[in-house]
C-alpha cells in the first residue's frame, strides 16, 4: 500500500512522478531541485542558494507527509560539480544539526533544468 503526498508548499512535479510516497512506515521524497513552489521558477544561481531552496522544499514535503527533518534517515545529494561540495555541505549542515542522516554524495553529468544540486530523502515515520 502506498499513499501519494502532494503539497503546494513544495514544487509541483515536472514529470510523471510524485513529490513523495508514504509506504510501510517510510516517506520517500523524490529528488528536489531549486524550484520556487509559488512561481515554479528556478531559484538561485549559486550552489548555496540552490541548496537552501532545495532543503526548504524538502522540509515542506516532509511536513506534508507527517514528518520533519529529524525523521530523515538517508539522503542522496547529486552535485553538478564536486568542487561545490564544501559550499553545499555548509548549508546542508544547518538543516541537519543533530544525528544527521546517512548520506551519499555523487557528481553527475547533468541535472534537470541545469541545476547545480538535487537532493532526495528517505524518512522514517
Amino acid at each position: 500500500m502506498k499513499d501519494v503526498v502532494l503539497t503546494n508548499h513544495g514544487p509541483k512535479p515536472i514529470g510523471p512522478y510524485s513529490q513523495a510516497i508514504k509506504s510501510n512506515g517510510f516517506l520517500f521524497i523524490s529528488g528536489q531541485i531549486a524550484l520556487d513552489p509559488a512561481s515554479g521558477e528556478f531559484a538561485g544561481v549559486t550552489v548555496q542558494q540552490q541548496t537552501e531552496r532545495v532543503l526548504q522544499n524538502l522540509k515542506a514535503i516532509l511536513e506534508a507527509g507527517g514528518a520533519s527533518l529529524s525523521h530523515v534517515v538517508k539522503t542522496t545529494v547529486f552535485l553538478k560539480d564536486m568542487n561545490d561540495f564544501a559550499a553545499m555541505n555548509e548549508v546542508y549542515a544547518r538543516y541537519f544539526t543533530t544525528a544527521p542522516p546517512a548520506r551519499s554524495t555523487v557528481q553527475v553529468a547533468r541535472l534537470p533544468k541545469d541545476a547545480l544540486v538535487e537532493i532526495e530523502v528517505v524518512a522514517g515515520l
